[in-house]
């Protein structure tokens, strides 16, 4: 067992147990449950909708180098620059080069989870920048010193309450404030960053081939402010996240928008072509666009999982799943969580690692069922497992008994000389930790081979 599988573990038993931490986060999940068929309500066909939506995709990711080049090509026209990044480290020694050469002090940055995904925060530290969170529920996760919780609701393990209690204890307001004025403090502190910061970064929701342009979906405004007010704007950005043509966004937006959070449309949409030009009166002097592999490319030349790549990012599975919403976020300790990181995480960081991820699913399948551009994903799951198995990382012990079950089950007489008392002690033996939360396993005294048998003489 991995290091990172025993971690899981432990926080899960740990969040399982926790019945306030559930309580949390089903009512949260539960107010975008009860809006997101009211969003759906925009579609004439919303399978219809759904399943273009995958066409495109899978045009995207099947083209996805001469979709990039376009991208670069007609980027740059526009005086905007290009990076390519192969992994996490070229992507921040990148982003330290640009803001040692701007002599940035600090920067401003929008909710994005593939700046999550290179640990940016940390390393702009590490580099003396200071890197601020402007997006209110990513700025309250780094007030506490977590990473985001879910994908589209950094904070959503944390009530109002909660909220209170961090800003009087780091901010030093009244405890007793609404989140009307919470909010409020919030805006006050980062308008002032917004002035001061001589680098702002954003991610992308959305690459736009044909036009050479990325876009941006929100409902606070901040990635506006954060690309608006400093002089350099730079977009961190996976390369899975391209659509062929400006005109697809027309399905994409409400589709993402519906299926996150409920809504028929985000507040601020908003698509960037390169830096100000000449006939403009505001936008940044200078525009670069990272764009980052980080094993993207990995999953892309497996022909199983390069479904993945198709994923918009809309947390949709997060909510539909029940294991998510009994551990919740932080357990899985990966920048992805629920299904979709359970899909990616194994593939990007290493199967060794965490492929226990892919095993922490009950296969019901409700996260294939909402997704938004009808990801297979607890298909992919199973192809997960079957990889890990191919590639030797299961346990002896699991090896063992696999083939055991097998001689068994094609010895009809082997399964009927164990009767229902000898299961019970040896299966109740094997999994000690069962029983901590749960009854005992306890199986029929006689075989279904037995009874059948006994049946068929009467």
């Amino acid at each position: 067992m991995s290091e990172n599988s025993q971690l899981f573990l432990e926080k899960s038993k740990t969040k399982a147990g926790d019945l306030e931490h559930r309580r949390k986060i089903n009512f949260n999940i539960g107010k975008y449950n009860e809006k997101v068929p009211q969003g759906k309500q925009q579609f004439s066909d919303v399978h219809l909708a759904r399943e273009r939506a995958k066409n495109i995709k899978w045009k995207a990711i099947e083209t996805l180098d001469q979709q990039l080049e376009e991208f670069e090509l007609q980027f740059t026209k526009r005086g905007g620059k290009v990076i390519w990044a192969e992994n996490a480290q070229q992507a921040i020694d990148e982003i330290v080069k640009i803001c040692k050469a701007k002599n940035c002090k600090s920067l401003v940055k929008s909710k994005s989870m593939v700046t999550e995904e290179i640990h940016l925060n940390q390393a702009m530290e590490a580099n003396g920048i200071e890197s601020v969170e402007t997006d209110l529920g990513e700025y309250i996760q780094q007030l506490d010193g977590e990473a985001p919780y879910h994908i589209v609701t950094p904070a959503m393990h944390k009530s109002k309450e909660d909220v209170a209690k961090l800003f009087n204890e780091k901010l030093g307001t009244p405890i007793d404030f609404t989140p009307t004025q919470l909010t409020l403090k919030a805006r006050e502190i980062l308008r002032e960053k917004y002035t001061a910061a001589e680098v702002g970064v954003t991610g992308a929701n959305f690459i736009i081939s044909d036009m050479g342009g990325i876009a941006l979906t929100e409902n606070e405004g901040n990635a506006r402010l954060s690309c608006a007010f400093p002089k350099t704007h730079i977009v961190v950005v996976g390369i899975e996240k391209m659509i062929p043509s400006l005109t697809d966004l027309h399905l994409f937006w409400p589709l993402l928008s519906t299926f996150g959070t409920g809504q028929k449309m985000t507040v601020y949409n908003t698509i960037i072509t390169g830096p100000r030009q000449e006939n403009e009166t505001d936008g940044p002097e200078e525009m670069v666009v990272i764009l980052l592999d980080n094993g993207r490319t990995t999953i892309l030349q497996n022909p199983k999982q390069r479904e993945s790549l198709y994923c918009i990012r809309c947390g949709a599975c997060l909510n539909a799943c029940p294991i998510y919403k009994n551990i919740g976020g932080h357990a899985y300790g990966a920048t992805y969580s629920g299904p979709i990181g359970s899909v990616i995480t194994p593939n990007m960081q290493g199967m060794e690692d965490f492929k226990h991820l892919s095993f922490a699913s009950s296969l019901c399948g409700n996260c294939t069922e909402v997704c938004a551009v009808k990801i297979n994903l607890h298909e992919l799951l199973l192809d997960n497992r079957k990889e890990s198995v191919q590639e030797g990382l299961a346990p002896f012990s699991e090896r063992m008994a696999w083939k055991m079950w097998k001689i068994a089950s094609l010895k009809r007489g082997l399964m009927n000389m164990g009767n229902g008392n000898l299961k019970n002690k040896v299966v109740n033996g094997l999994f000690k930790g069962w029983k901590e939360n749960r009854s005992e396993l306890i199986f029929s005294p006689k075989t279904f081979n037995e009874m059948w048998k006994e049946q068929f003489k009467k």
